[in-house]
């Protein structure tokens, strides 16, 4: 239970800091801000989902079970949606990526060397490799 306040915040920070470089982010700031979005919505879930076992079979009212119910109800609506949204991001990412690299070397001169060839190349394929990467990690919240 003291990891869920570390991992908030940290989530947090990462969206606010991701929302405060720029007006339009690139697909992989939309996936690191999907993922973060997704470990705070999952944080809820697991909190509303803990106030809702430790409520009393004894005591407990209906009511208080409802509203408790409903609390899980809409966080899992939000990680549904933030599922989607960061395989979405990372698909953008991965692709945009992939495009960059194609547009890269179809923009090599003829004459291009293999050596200066992939030196040119190096920062698509290090970006390339980091997209494809992220995206098959999985989250880490």
């Amino acid at each position: 239970m003291k990891r869920f306040p570390v991992i908030g915040v940290l989530c947090i920070s990462a969206v606010f800091g991701l929302s405060a470089c720029s007006d339009d982010p690139s697909p992989s700031e939309e996936a690191t801000e999907a993922a973060a979005d997704l470990c705070t919505d999952l944080g809820a879930l697991k909190a509303d989902n803990a106030k809702l076992k430790a409520l009393n079979p004894a005591t407990a009212t209906k009511d208080q079970i409802k509203e408790a119910y409903d609390a899980v109800q809409d966080d899992w609506a939000d990680v549904k949606e933030n599922v989607s949204k960061l395989r979405e991001a990372e698909r953008a990412a991965v692709q945009g990526a992939a495009e960059d690299l194609k547009k890269g070397y179809e923009d090599l001169p003829g004459d291009t060397t293999g050596k200066d060839a992939l030196t040119q190349l190096q920062p698509q394929i290090q970006k390339l490799d980091e997209t494809s990467t992220a995206a098959a990690t999985g989250l880490q919240c």
